[in-house]
């Protein structure tokens, strides 16, 4: 049995990933691009990982400049099945406080066209289910391990991204926290 590769894809503040063994640094480019940065690959245990820091060591890229198709493109070069995104986003929910682990299940998308948002076009069309965006049993791993070291997980919400790097106006904030589903989680930039 083939074993599965995980990728991690760093958000801001999250620029390696510590326990790695047999560490690479790999560098690749992809038909849409080179990538944020070089992919760093490793063991955390048994565990093959693929990690790659979304703003580039240093945060030297703005949300609308990072190369998210060559990002996931890269991942799928180097084997990975699934993928682990970590955000340092903001909470629309007084009881989900800094420090606390949210695993979204749904997104809503309030960027404004500046980054693409498919691997389609160019004269190939494709229309792609995104009903449950999320994978539910990598979900429950991945709390279950939060929980295991003591984290305060909260599991399911939905994960508001706005273009960045700008935060949300106090307007669009409080319209987030009105709509009931959505204001479950957070905010990007």
């Amino acid at each position: 049995m083939q074993q599965t590769v995980i990728g991690v894809i760093g958000g801001s503040g999250l620029y390696e990933m510590e326990g790695l063994t047999q560490v690479e640094e790999v560098r690749l480019q992809t038909p849409f691009g080179d990538p944020s940065d070089a992919y760093i690959t490793g063991f955390l245990g048994n565990v093959k990982m693929v990690f790659l820091p979304r703003h580039g060591r240093g945060h030297r890229l703005l949300p609308s400049e990072v190369p998210y198709r060559a990002n996931i493109y890269g991942m799928k070069m180097l084997g990975v099945q699934q993928v682990i995104s970590v955000s340092a986003v903001g909470s629309m929910k007084e009881e989900i406080v800094p420090g606390h682990i949210v695993i979204p299940d749904q997104f809503f998308d309030r960027t404004t066209g500046k980054r693409p948002s498919t691997f389609f076009g160019d004269g190939i069309v494709g229309h792609v289910q995104f009903a449950d965006p999320v994978c539910c049993q990598l979900s429950d791993v991945v709390a279950q391990a939060a929980q295991q070291v003591g984290a305060t997980v909260h599991k399911g919400g939905t994960y508001i991204c706005i273009e960045g790097p700008n935060f949300s106006t106090r307007a669009e904030s409080n319209i987030f926290r009105m709509w009931s589903s959505a204001s479950v989680c957070c905010y990007d930039r």
